[in-house]
């Protein structure tokens, strides 16, 4: 019986530098849980946090890192409904950076049968991030204009898959040179570049009214003119703090139009209703089944997380970077 497994251990809390690969012991038996063999796992902006102690939840070295896996069901409780061989997604926090996982069932759902594990994994968080943020907060309507900053992020390029399979015209704001086909490949309807003078060009595109929903996973200085932007009536979706900087807002600006500043939190969400993952999950798999591809620029090697989360940290992904296990 095999008591060891590969896996990427954080030794300090000291950022990607901090990554060494090496052997740790398998799960331990749990019939409470769903134990998975890990074929893929996401490298996502909180798994960069929690490197650095900069995360809501903390944890203390030595840990594994790896917050979504894809992979092979190896056991599961009676009435999970999930059985030896199923191929999953999960969403683990901690600990998927590894040969194998034990999870929770209400955080394992059933993988599209026509993605490979690298794909499935990429859509675990951004994509139901997406969805939470668009369908339950902004409470998005088809033919209405969604503007996606951070387009060409993760959960920036999430947004626009998400929306755009919602019926939502989507203009993509991007700020990397280069990033305008990638974002278009998503199925954005109009581009727009963040250096030259988005607002403006948003008012233009939408004939002077502004967007209906502005997606924000960026924060920062752009916030005041997503503000800006806004239709009467539109809702500003707080999806997270990538620039750096947590804004502030002058609330008469809301009154005046009737708008919203609309958090999106779908990691508490899930804590208060483990039961979002699964629906998130139905829902997904119903845009892949038209056609959604969840998009993976990089694939690399289990042992070369730490040069993907500097390859994260540095703004160097476009769309989702998976380590293949």
């Amino acid at each position: 019986m095999t008591t060891h497994m590969r896996a990427l251990v954080l030794r300090a809390l000291e950022g990607p530098a901090a990554l060494a690969a090496t052997t740790v012991p398998v799960p331990a038996p749990d019939d409470r849980l769903v134990h998975i063999n890990v074929e893929a796992a996401g490298v996502s902006y909180p798994d960069l946090l929690l490197t650095r102690g900069q995360y809501q939840l903390r944890l203390e070295p030595p840990f594994v890192p790896g917050s979504e896996v894809a992979g092979v069901v190896r056991s599961a409780p009676d009435g999970s409904g999930f059985a030896l061989g199923d191929r999953v997604m999960a969403l683990t926090t901690s600990g998927g950076w590894a040969e194998r996982v034990a999870v929770a069932p209400e955080l394992v759902a059933q993988a599209p049968a026509s993605l490979d594990p690298v794909r499935v994994a990429a859509m675990v968080m951004n994509h139901q991030t997406a969805w939470f943020a668009l369908t339950r907060r902004a409470q998005l309507a088809p033919g209405e204009t969604v503007v996606v900053l951070g387009a060409a992020g993760g959960v920036g390029s999430a947004c626009v898959q998400v929306a755009s399979r919602l019926g939502a015209r989507v203009i993509a704001v991007v700020h990397r040179e280069g990033a305008e086909d990638y974002v278009a490949g998503l199925g954005a309807d109009e581009v727009v570049a963040l250096r030259d003078g988005w607002m403006p060009r948003v008012r233009e595109l939408t004939g002077g009214l502004g967007a209906d929903v502005v997606a924000d996973p960026v924060g920062g200085d752009a916030f005041d003119d997503a503000v800006r932007v806004l239709a009467p009536g539109g809702r500003l979706l707080v999806l997270g703090f990538a620039g750096g900087g947590i804004p502030s807002i002058k609330v008469n600006r809301l009154l005046l139009r009737n708008a919203a500043v609309v958090g999106a939190g779908w990691g508490e969400a899930l804590r208060r209703d483990p039961c979002l993952f699964a629906r998130g999950a139905e829902a997904l798999a119903g845009f892949v089944a038209d056609g959604m591809m969840p998009p993976v620029t990089e694939r690399r090697a289990l042992a070369d997380g730490r040069d993907a989360l500097e390859l994260l940290e540095r703004g160097g992904v476009l769309g989702k970077v998976v380590l293949e296990v």
